[in-house]
């Protein structure tokens, strides 16, 4: 499994990285990444639930 976060839709919240920090994180810039690529089997649950609960829906699968 892997994700993307696109910028253009990201608003910094911060809500995947406190929901998936093992997947997700904020950059310098303010917005976030997918630090892991693929997504480890372990942490697929709770990336998935980060991706569900953005705001935005900047997050895609893929």
């Amino acid at each position: 499994m892997h994700y993307h976060v696109n910028e253009d839709a990201c608003i910094g919240c911060g809500l995947c990285a406190e929901t998936c920090p093992e997947v997700f994180s904020l950059k310098d810039d303010g917005f976030a990444e997918a630090k892991l690529d693929p997504v480890p089997e372990d942490v697929q649950a709770s990336a998935a639930e980060a991706m569900d609960a953005c705001p935005t829906g900047a997050i895609e699968e893929g």
